[in-house]
């Protein structure tokens, strides 16, 4: 074999080496890190619904187990008959993940898929603030499509499960400045106070492009729409209509309502 051909040989012997060797390091670190980083989401997650539920904002790892332990109480529901189901581990369950298995969920119609989401879960975690047994606060998880991805947040109710506590999304790629307002701390603060359904329990909270005329009767379940954000404004309201609805939370809510939390 020539000189040449016994250097080449060596060159592609090393980068098949090296190639190995950074691909288990690689691989190992990702096995390492994979339980940090679902710790991680998981603090995100209950950090996103403490603040919507006015329990504190800007608190620390330790303050959110904390807090979240001690308040926040999490209950498996089934979405079509509005029960509560034991069966899963509330804190363990993945709704989620639930919606991508067909044991597990139900493909939505054009018609009925209002939020844009394909497949509804037949499960999902609801999370409430309680005090001597009563529901102080009622936090929801919500998603829908708004220009660019899919928003994914909560919305907080009071104890009437009528008026908005608070309203917020943790995860979203929506376009910085314009959709990405969602996360504008103004925006969110035209939400407390709202109200969600009529007399008939039917959703009438809106997001209104122009501005709510605070003289309207209707300006109780108004908010305004995200300037310079059409889509994703239409895609927040679209999926208030889903989940507040009887495709979503609708048979739940009902239950507490005749239940008389």
């Amino acid at each position: 074999m020539s000189s040449n051909k016994e250097s080449t040989v060596r060159t592609l012997l090393v980068a098949l080496t090296v190639s190995l060797v950074a691909s288990v390091f690689v691989a190992g670190s990702a096995v390492a890190l994979k339980p940090v980083q679902l710790e991680n989401r998981l603090l995100d997650k209950q950090r996103s619904i403490l603040a919507i539920a006015g329990l504190g904002d800007n608190l620390s790892s330790a303050q959110v187990k904390e807090v979240f332990g001690s308040r926040i109480k999490a209950r498996v529901v089934d979405l079509d008959t509005g029960e509560y189901q034991t069966a899963f581990d509330p804190l363990g369950f993945d709704p989620l993940k639930a919606a991508k298995d067909p044991k597990m969920s139900a493909a939505l119609s054009s018609e009925a898929d209002k939020a844009l989401i394909k497949r509804r879960e037949r499960f999902t975690t609801v999370y409430m603030v309680e005090q001597e047994g009563r529901i102080e606060s009622l936090i929801l998880p919500i998603r829908g499509y708004g220009l660019w991805s899919t928003l994914h947040g909560f919305l907080a109710l009071k104890a009437d499960l009528n008026t908005v506590v608070g309203l917020g999304f943790y995860q979203h790629a929506e376009t910085p400045g314009l959709g990405g307002e969602v996360d504008n701390p103004k925006w969110k603060a035209l939400w407390p106070g709202k109200t969600l359904f009529d007399d008939a329990g039917r959703p009438i909270i809106k997001v209104v492009k122009g501005g709510v005329d605070p003289a309207s009767p209707d300006a109780g379940h108004q908010v305004d729409a995200l300037a310079g954000a059409t889509l994703t404004s239409n895609g927040v309201d679209r999926l208030l209509q889903f989940w507040l609805g009887e495709q979503g939370f609708g048979p739940y809510l009902a239950r507490l309502r005749q239940q008389g939390v």
